[in-house]
């Protein structure tokens, strides 16, 4: 598996095709694709211009077994342990080499016992080596050459221990199977449970199950969440960032290994989702999918991902969200994009405070739908875009690089729009303040120039090339500094806890 970087053109380039041959988000978020065939429109260095770069490498499965493994070697040999003792410690630990060492050498009593390999309780010493002792569990008597303990001391036969494995095993646990006696934590290291598991097929999952979960608990790794992909992800520095699979071509975040959310972070986001399966119903049967035109009061059905409508009938021009004059709507973005807190809410009844309650979160949750709605939307106009330039070039109307800013154009907007959409989740968590006000004001010149944009893109054949151009510019930029000032402060902080 090549080593793949966030922001790198390399790991940009390797994308494809979903299995349905359709083009998804994910395929077009950094790259324009063309003809089965993504483009690379110019060499820029990502870590000076780009919020979001974030450096990472995607590893096989093999690569990952050997970056254990030496980390594995390193605690062995300092400490003078067994390997298998050593993966039960990093494991329990993070696979923090160095604070395990220290630890051990300070008080290795008390390092093990935290770690559930020694007991607090000193097991009572076997008193006869040929007397026939009863398993606590078949109540089968047998000489103690047929029993194993762990290290509390609680004797067990061979053929209890390898049942509750096998039952264990089944249920997907592995690193945390522990003695079978009542109110004991001591875990089965691997070698012991090794030596009595005899079925090959048995062997093979509790492997694959030990990996899994040392993948799970080492911070520098990540499983990608990707259908059937086996590769890991490694960062030096784990973020809330983007990453993308080098393999399959997933996007996630990295942190928690859900769809990428920048600017709303992790726990956020988590309370979003939510929130939003729990009042998703109400919200759809409350906010219709359809609109009465302002002027003429005609049914209009948004059929395309721009926010600028223009009705069929009177021909007059409104914003979706707020149904404003589209006309001088550009000055008024601010207000419709924001929410307007009652300063009296908290004097009100608690059925008003309620309904505040829920029509604040209806306010966000039709924008966050709404832009979701729209980049679906906007892949049709991208197919559309694709379908022009190939019959353009086929009528000798010009090359690919002369439609070129056509697709960069449509890249650029599904880039933007995503990112707007997560700023929604961002906003309704914030506390009111300057801080929020300053987000809902950058947060509305991103979506100003994104509709413009939108609205150029839908009307691409009438739009001047430079104009258009132009407008990818601005709406980028516009991304770029939301993100600066809302992402790069979040990431301060988390570092900050981090030390």
């Amino acid at each position: 598996m090549n080593s793949s970087e966030a922001g790198d053109s390399e790991s940009d380039r390797n994308y494809s095709d979903d299995e349905d041959g359709e083009i998804s988000y994910n395929d077009y978020y950094n790259m324009s694709y063309y003809n089965g065939e993504y483009c690379d429109i110019e060499q820029v260095d990502m870590r000076k211009t780009d919020p979001e770069y974030f450096a990472y490498d995607c590893l096989s499965v093999e690569e990952v077994e050997r970056l254990l493994n030496e980390s594995v070697e390193v605690l062995s040999n300092s400490l003078q342990i067994t390997p298998s003792l050593a993966k039960v410690l990093l494991h329990t630990h993070e696979w923090a080499i160095t604070p395990i060492i220290n630890e051990y050498r300070n008080d290795a009593s008390r390092l093990l016992i935290s770690s559930k390999i020694k007991s607090p309780v000193q097991p009572e010493p076997l008193t006869s080596h040929s007397a026939r002792i009863t398993c606590p569990v078949c109540i089968t008597s047998n000489f103690p050459d047929k029993f194993r303990s762990l290290a509390c001391g609680h004797l067990f036969c061979c053929q209890c221990w390898v049942m509750h494995f096998e039952v264990q095993i089944s249920q997907g646990y592995s690193t945390g199977i522990a003695c079978m006696a009542q109110d004991c934590e001591v875990l089965a290291t691997e070698d012991f449970m090794l030596t009595l598991l005899t079925k090959p097929q048995l062997r093979e999952k509790f492997q694959q199950f030990t990996f899994r979960d040392y993948v799970k608990s080492h911070p520098q790794l990540r499983f990608c969440p990707g259908l059937n992909c086996q590769v890991v992800l490694r960062s030096k520095e784990p973020q809330a960032k983007r990453a993308i699979c080098s393999f399959c071509k997933t996007i996630f975040c990295f942190k928690c290994g859900t769809d990428y959310h920048a600017p709303t972070d992790c726990s956020t986001i988590k309370k979003w989702l939510t929130k939003c399966a729990d009042d998703s119903e109400t919200a759809n049967y409350i906010s219709a999918h359809t609109k009465d035109c302002p002027r003429c009061h005609i049914c209009i059905e948004k059929n395309g991902g721009c926010n600028h409508m223009q009705c069929y009938n009177c021909k007059h021009d409104f914003c979706w969200m707020c149904l404003g004059d589209w006309k001088s709507h550009g000055s008024e973005y601010y207000e419709c994009s924001r929410y307007k807190e009652n300063p009296n809410i908290a004097n009100e009844s608690i059925h008003a405070q309620a309904r505040e309650a829920l029509k604040k979160y209806l306010h966000y949750y039709e924008r966050w739908e709404n832009h979701s709605k729209s980049l679906k939307l906007e892949e049709q106009t991208l197919e559309k875009i694709k379908s022009r330039i190939n019959l353009k070039v086929m009528t000798a109307s010009g090359t690919w690089i002369d439609w070129q800013y056509l697709m960069d154009a449509a890249t650029l907007l599904a880039k933007c729009r995503y990112t707007l959409q997560y700023t929604y989740p961002y906003a309704y968590y914030m506390e009111p303040g300057p801080r929020k006000e300053l987000f809902e004001y950058q947060q509305a010149q991103l979506e100003a120039e994104i509709e413009n944009l939108s609205w150029k893109i839908e009307r691409a054949e009438s739009t001047d090339r430079g104009d258009l151009e132009n407008q990818i510019d601005i709406a980028e930029k516009r991304r770029t500094t939301l993100l600066k000032d809302f992402l790069e402060l979040k990431t301060d902080v988390d570092a900050c806890l981090r030390r």
